[in-house]
Protein backbone atom coordinates (compact mmCIF):
# COMPACT_ATOMS: atom_id res chain seq x y z
CA UNK A 1 0.00 0.00 0.00
CA UNK A 2 1.07 3.47 -1.41
CA UNK A 3 1.13 6.46 1.88
CA UNK A 4 2.01 9.74 1.44
CA UNK A 5 1.24 13.39 2.73
CA UNK A 6 -2.22 14.51 1.38
CA UNK A 7 -1.25 18.13 -0.23
CA UNK A 8 -4.07 20.33 0.62
CA UNK A 9 -4.34 22.96 -2.49
CA UNK A 10 -6.62 25.41 -1.45
CA UNK A 11 -9.26 25.96 1.60
CA UNK A 12 -12.94 27.90 1.16
CA UNK A 13 -14.52 28.83 4.28
CA UNK A 14 -15.36 29.22 7.01
CA UNK A 15 -18.54 30.80 5.73
CA UNK A 16 -20.99 33.05 7.51
CA UNK A 17 -24.12 30.80 9.31
CA UNK A 18 -22.11 27.43 8.49
CA UNK A 19 -20.77 25.83 11.50
CA UNK A 20 -20.08 22.20 9.94
CA UNK A 21 -19.37 20.96 6.48
CA UNK A 22 -20.99 17.65 5.97
CA UNK A 23 -21.30 16.08 2.43
CA UNK A 24 -18.99 17.34 -1.09
CA UNK A 25 -20.04 16.91 -4.30
CA UNK A 26 -19.49 18.61 -7.76
CA UNK A 27 -22.65 19.40 -10.47
CA UNK A 28 -19.80 20.29 -13.38
CA UNK A 29 -19.62 23.77 -12.63
CA UNK A 30 -20.10 24.38 -8.79
CA UNK A 31 -19.29 22.42 -5.40
CA UNK A 32 -22.63 21.75 -3.23
CA UNK A 33 -21.90 20.86 0.55
CA UNK A 34 -24.23 19.90 3.08
CA UNK A 35 -24.38 22.12 5.85
CA UNK A 36 -27.27 20.41 8.46
CA UNK A 37 -30.24 22.68 7.38
CA UNK A 38 -28.94 23.84 3.69
CA UNK A 39 -27.46 22.88 0.51
CA UNK A 40 -24.68 25.62 -0.59
CA UNK A 41 -23.51 25.90 -3.83
CA UNK A 42 -19.64 27.08 -3.70
CA UNK A 43 -17.89 28.49 -6.89
CA UNK A 44 -14.25 26.79 -6.30
CA UNK A 45 -12.65 29.63 -8.84
CA UNK A 46 -13.28 32.28 -6.64
CA UNK A 47 -14.21 30.42 -3.34
CA UNK A 48 -17.81 32.44 -3.22
CA UNK A 49 -21.28 30.85 -1.89
CA UNK A 50 -23.73 31.72 -4.69
CA UNK A 51 -26.97 30.00 -3.31
CA UNK A 52 -28.46 27.88 -0.82
CA UNK A 53 -31.50 25.20 -0.24
CA UNK A 54 -33.09 24.69 2.78
CA UNK A 55 -33.18 21.02 3.22
CA UNK A 56 -32.24 18.58 5.74
CA UNK A 57 -28.66 17.80 5.06
CA UNK A 58 -26.39 15.66 7.98
CA UNK A 59 -24.81 13.77 5.90
CA UNK A 60 -23.33 12.72 2.30
CA UNK A 61 -24.08 14.54 -0.67
CA UNK A 62 -24.06 13.42 -4.42
CA UNK A 63 -25.67 14.47 -7.81
CA UNK A 64 -26.54 12.18 -11.27
CA UNK A 65 -25.64 14.75 -13.77
CA UNK A 66 -29.92 16.32 -13.18
CA UNK A 67 -30.51 15.65 -9.49
CA UNK A 68 -28.80 15.85 -6.11
CA UNK A 69 -29.17 13.44 -3.48
CA UNK A 70 -28.73 14.43 0.47
CA UNK A 71 -28.40 11.79 3.41
CA UNK A 72 -30.86 13.72 6.28
CA UNK A 73 -30.91 11.58 9.39
CA UNK A 74 -31.72 7.41 7.85
CA UNK A 75 -33.31 8.33 4.85
CA UNK A 76 -31.88 9.49 1.00
CA UNK A 77 -33.49 12.67 -0.75
CA UNK A 78 -33.75 13.24 -4.02
CA UNK A 79 -33.59 17.04 -4.89
CA UNK A 80 -34.33 19.44 -7.51
CA UNK A 81 -31.35 21.48 -7.72
CA UNK A 82 -33.09 24.38 -9.76
CA UNK A 83 -36.44 24.49 -7.29
CA UNK A 84 -35.28 22.82 -4.19
CA UNK A 85 -38.29 20.78 -3.99
CA UNK A 86 -37.26 16.93 -2.48
CA UNK A 87 -38.68 14.95 -5.49
CA UNK A 88 -38.70 11.38 -3.37
CA UNK A 89 -37.02 9.64 -0.56
CA UNK A 90 -35.43 6.20 0.04
CA UNK A 91 -33.99 4.60 3.02
CA UNK A 92 -30.71 4.57 3.68
CA UNK A 93 -28.87 1.28 4.18
CA UNK A 94 -28.02 -0.53 7.18
CA UNK A 95 -28.77 0.67 10.56
CA UNK A 96 -29.28 4.06 9.76
CA UNK A 97 -25.52 5.27 10.55
CA UNK A 98 -25.36 6.51 7.22
CA UNK A 99 -22.74 9.32 5.83
CA UNK A 100 -20.62 9.52 2.60
CA UNK A 101 -22.41 9.25 -0.91
CA UNK A 102 -21.45 9.44 -4.37
CA UNK A 103 -22.80 8.40 -7.79
CA UNK A 104 -21.80 6.13 -10.03
CA UNK A 105 -22.81 3.44 -12.87
CA UNK A 106 -26.36 4.66 -11.91
CA UNK A 107 -26.26 3.38 -8.62
CA UNK A 108 -26.03 5.15 -5.11
CA UNK A 109 -22.69 4.89 -3.08
CA UNK A 110 -23.50 5.04 0.38
CA UNK A 111 -21.03 4.71 3.64
CA UNK A 112 -22.32 3.13 6.46
CA UNK A 113 -19.91 4.93 8.76
CA UNK A 114 -19.25 2.52 12.47
CA UNK A 115 -20.28 -0.31 10.32
CA UNK A 116 -16.93 0.69 8.34
CA UNK A 117 -18.80 -0.52 4.71
CA UNK A 118 -19.80 1.00 1.52
CA UNK A 119 -22.91 -0.01 -0.09
CA UNK A 120 -23.91 -0.13 -3.87
CA UNK A 121 -27.73 1.00 -3.45
CA UNK A 122 -30.69 1.36 -5.70
CA UNK A 123 -31.96 5.17 -5.96
CA UNK A 124 -35.28 4.16 -7.11
CA UNK A 125 -35.82 2.04 -3.89
CA UNK A 126 -33.06 1.67 -1.99
CA UNK A 127 -32.20 -1.51 -2.36
CA UNK A 128 -28.55 -2.88 -1.42
CA UNK A 129 -26.88 -4.38 -4.31
CA UNK A 130 -23.62 -4.99 -2.86
CA UNK A 131 -21.70 -4.15 0.26
CA UNK A 132 -18.01 -3.84 0.55
CA UNK A 133 -16.38 -3.92 3.91
CA UNK A 134 -13.07 -1.29 4.47
CA UNK A 135 -11.33 -0.93 7.52
CA UNK A 136 -11.99 2.57 9.37
CA UNK A 137 -14.67 4.65 9.49
CA UNK A 138 -16.10 5.70 6.43
CA UNK A 139 -17.20 9.60 5.67
CA UNK A 140 -17.25 10.84 1.77
CA UNK A 141 -16.98 8.28 -0.80
CA UNK A 142 -16.44 9.03 -4.51
CA UNK A 143 -16.00 7.42 -7.97
CA UNK A 144 -13.54 8.33 -10.33
CA UNK A 145 -11.71 6.90 -13.96
CA UNK A 146 -12.81 3.44 -12.39
CA UNK A 147 -11.30 4.45 -8.60
CA UNK A 148 -13.17 4.02 -5.14
CA UNK A 149 -12.21 6.27 -2.88
CA UNK A 150 -13.17 6.98 0.88
CA UNK A 151 -12.96 9.38 3.70
CA UNK A 152 -12.14 8.43 7.04
CA UNK A 153 -11.89 10.25 10.27
CA UNK A 154 -11.25 8.37 13.96
CA UNK A 155 -10.20 10.62 16.42
CA UNK A 156 -7.38 12.88 15.48
CA UNK A 157 -6.51 10.88 12.26
CA UNK A 158 -7.96 10.89 9.15
CA UNK A 159 -7.29 10.39 4.96
CA UNK A 160 -8.38 9.64 2.23
CA UNK A 161 -7.77 5.92 0.55
CA UNK A 162 -8.54 4.23 -2.52
CA UNK A 163 -9.98 0.60 -1.91
CA UNK A 164 -10.25 -2.50 -3.76
CA UNK A 165 -13.62 -2.13 -5.31
CA UNK A 166 -13.74 -6.32 -4.78
CA UNK A 167 -11.93 -6.77 -1.59
CA UNK A 168 -11.84 -3.46 0.53
CA UNK A 169 -8.42 -3.66 0.61
CA UNK A 170 -6.96 -0.22 0.96
CA UNK A 171 -4.82 0.06 -1.89
CA UNK A 172 -3.48 4.22 -1.86
CA UNK A 173 -3.60 6.27 1.34
CA UNK A 174 -3.42 10.28 1.19
CA UNK A 175 -2.95 10.98 5.21
CA UNK A 176 -4.37 14.53 6.43
CA UNK A 177 -2.55 16.47 8.96
CA UNK A 178 -2.92 16.53 12.10
CA UNK A 179 -6.33 17.77 13.49
CA UNK A 180 -7.97 17.82 9.83
CA UNK A 181 -10.62 15.89 9.39
CA UNK A 182 -12.61 14.95 6.53
CA UNK A 183 -16.14 14.61 6.37
CA UNK A 184 -17.53 14.55 2.94
CA UNK A 185 -15.60 13.16 -0.54
CA UNK A 186 -15.86 14.65 -4.12
CA UNK A 187 -13.49 13.78 -6.76
CA UNK A 188 -12.81 16.06 -9.54
CA UNK A 189 -10.83 16.20 -12.05
CA UNK A 190 -7.20 16.48 -10.13
CA UNK A 191 -8.75 17.13 -7.15
CA UNK A 192 -10.78 15.80 -4.11
CA UNK A 193 -12.84 18.61 -2.52
CA UNK A 194 -13.17 17.25 1.35
CA UNK A 195 -15.74 18.38 3.74
CA UNK A 196 -13.83 19.50 6.80
CA UNK A 197 -16.52 18.74 9.55
CA UNK A 198 -16.63 21.45 12.94
CA UNK A 199 -14.26 23.40 10.83
CA UNK A 200 -16.83 25.07 8.42
CA UNK A 201 -14.31 24.44 6.00
CA UNK A 202 -14.26 23.08 2.01
CA UNK A 203 -10.80 21.60 0.97
CA UNK A 204 -9.54 20.57 -2.29
CA UNK A 205 -6.64 18.46 -1.62
CA UNK A 206 -4.66 17.12 -4.61
CA UNK A 207 -5.49 13.87 -6.33
CA UNK A 208 -2.38 11.58 -7.25
CA UNK A 209 -1.19 11.70 -10.80
CA UNK A 210 -1.71 8.63 -13.11
CA UNK A 211 0.65 7.67 -15.81
CA UNK A 212 -2.85 7.06 -18.19
CA UNK A 213 -3.88 10.70 -16.80
CA UNK A 214 -2.66 13.71 -18.67
CA UNK A 215 -2.07 16.45 -16.00
CA UNK A 216 -4.59 19.53 -16.47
Amino acid sequence: MKKSAAEIVREYGPFPGVERVNGVTHDGQHVWFASGDKLNALDPASGEMLRAIEVASHAGTAFDGQHLFQIAEDRIQKIDPTTGRVLATIPGPGSGGVSGLAWAEGSLWVGEYRERKIHQVDPETGKVLRTIQSTRFVTGVTWIDGELWHGTWEGDESDVRRIDPQTGETLEQLNMPPGVGVSGLEAKGDEFFCGGGDSGKVRAVRRPKRASRRSA
